[in-house]
């Protein structure tokens, strides 16, 4: 049984907000957008394209969306351990980070429906379609499953099952005592770096996939797998414990984000899956970690700025739209390759318009939603409150 409510194991409690990491979103969505940029055919250099094959510049750009998605897993872990409040209850948590994620995968699921089988004239596969609307499709191998409809959705699918488990989790994680913390950073940090290694034994001679340089089993089950990405999930929880008790954390932002830059021109060049996770989990968790240090000390970066937090307001809109705008934003114009110049034009002005959708669903969609969610929860609250209070006896007649 799940819990019922969550307990408080923080020496105090900590600011909610974190403008640095909010600002952050944006950059891991940007990251991604640059990846699917490579996957449509918009530049006419070849070093550029990801099909037929990998050109150098697209292959050493496509490392991007693994760290993207990477950071977004870690933050999430962080950012929920961060605004665990003693007292709250598992099924309100369930119910707001439902109303968070699903407004606007139902909104893109059904957009991509229609663009699909409406303007591409493409066939739509059930099966696909209500695994993708349950949110479970990222635990089936077949991509034909994972990638159908809208297909970034497949990290949503991994974020519903983290939250699904984050009670119980925090059940364990909450309760490591503050002087053991960075010893179990180390164990999950260690078990994702195994990952790799058994990837091989479980999935023996499988087709290739020529993307990732990987069998595309192995590909799946270190990149796609729920149960295998929750471990970033978890490290980000333990992060967060560790910045929330006063734990020493090595380096400083400006460090981190080095280290981060570094480790991203080396990760393709290590052997097996380890560049599409294992490489660059610890700089971009410490990097998270440190950039909320920064917020707690009062540092001011460029990433805590108001236009940085604005579109780290709406970075996750645009992570879910960005992908239908590219495409069919470029079968508008054409559907044609540039020289280097005119194709960038070609990008800024797609990128303008996510930027736009994803403001307008944000601004209609997930912000409404979220204050009625917010107003139907102080209303219960106020409820008890009210019949607690003395009822007023007049003293008249």
């Amino acid at each position: 049984m799940p819990p019922s409510g969550f307990t408080d194991h923080h020496s105090g409690h900590a600011p909610s907000r974190l403008p640095s990491l909010t600002g952050m979103r944006f950059v891991a969505a940007f990251t991604v957008f640059a990846v699917h940029v490579l996957l449509t055919p918009i530049f006419a250099d070849r070093s550029l394209q990801m099909f037929p094959a990998p050109g150098e510049t697209a292959m050493l750009l496509w490392q991007t969306g693994f760290m993207g998605v990477s950071f977004f897993f870690i933050l999430s872990g962080f950012v929920l351990t961060w605004s665990v409040r003693p007292g709250q209850s598992t099924r309100g948590f369930w119910l707001r980070r439902f109303f968070k994620i699903y407004p606007n995968h139902l909104l893109t699921l059904v957009a991509a429906t229609v663009l699909l089988g409406g303007v591409s004239q493409m066939p739509l596969d059930l099966t696909a379609g209500v695994l993708n609307a349950l949110l479970v499709h990222s635990f089936f191998p077949q991509m034909e499953i994972w990638t159908a409809f809208n297909s970034v959705s497949w990290s949503l699918s991994n974020e519903a099952f983290f939250y699904l488990l984050f009670p119980l989790l925090w059940l364990a994680v909450g309760r490591i005592r503050p002087e053991r913390l960075w010893r179990w950073a180390g164990v999950v940090v260690g078990v994702i770096f195994t990952v790799p290694l058994v990837a091989p034994l479980l999935f023996a001679d499988g087709p290739w996939d020529p993307l990732t340089r990987s069998p595309y089993l192995e590909f799946w089950f270190t990149s796609k797998f729920p149960p295998v990405r929750l471990l970033e999930f978890v490290f980000g929880m333990i992060l967060a414990r560790i910045v929330l008790t006063g734990r020493k954390v090595p380096l400083n932002l400006g460090a981190w984000l080095l280290v981060t830059a570094v480790v991203f021109f080396v990760a393709p060049y290590l052997p097996l899956t380890y560049p599409q996770v294992a490489a660059m989990v610890v700089p971009l968790g410490m990097t998270i970690a440190t950039g909320a240090r920064a917020d707690l000390a009062g540092r001011r970066t460029w990433l805590a700025g108001r236009p940085m937090v604005w579109l780290g307001e709406i970075s996750f809109a645009f992570y879910m739209c960005h992908l239908l705008v590219l495409n069919y934003g470029h079968m508008l114009l054409g559907g044609g390759s540039w020289d280097t110049p005119a194709a960038l034009g070609i990008v800024a002005l797609l990128f303008l318009a996510s930027l736009a959708v994803a403001w307008l669903m944000y601004t209609l969609v997930e912000k409404p939603v979220m204050r009625f969610v917010r107003s139907r929860r102080a209303a219960r609250t106020a409820e008890p409150a009210a019949a607690a209070e003395p009822v007023a006896v007049s003293s008249s007649g």
